[in-house]
């Protein structure tokens, strides 16, 4: 396993090839082959489609937000999304009663 790197966003060595890319097993990371750990994020929901900065996601599951006391209820609309940088999991947006939200991806899909 010398020929597959660390993953280079958990540092852990449970790596495999998958075709052109490496997949971290333990984080679920992925980077192409040839990066060097300079990948493109590839930020995906939680059927696996792709996400983009500017999409528009629906909530899929009753979610409790901090700091407030209205739920995010299940088909709730996120529109005009916006990536964090260096981080595949979460996702920033507003809803027509909350703002300023941090949405893991794996409560979200695409819409």
């Amino acid at each position: 396993m010398s020929a597959i790197p660390a993953c280079p966003q958990c540092t852990l060595e449970n790596t495999y090839a998958d075709g052109a890319l490496f997949i971290c097993a333990d984080c679920g990371h992925e980077w192409a082959a040839g990066d060097g750990g300079g990948e493109a994020l590839v930020v995906r929901d939680s059927n696996g489609n792709v996400l983009a900065a500017g999409d528009t996601v629906t909530v899929i599951k009753d979610l409790k937000v901090k700091g407030s006391s209205i739920p995010l209820k299940q088909g709730t609309v996120i529109r005009n999304i916006r990536l964090v940088e260096d981080d595949a999991e979460h996702i920033e947006g507003n809803s027509e009663k909350i703002k300023g939200l941090v949405l893991k991806t794996c409560f979200l899909k695409k819409a």
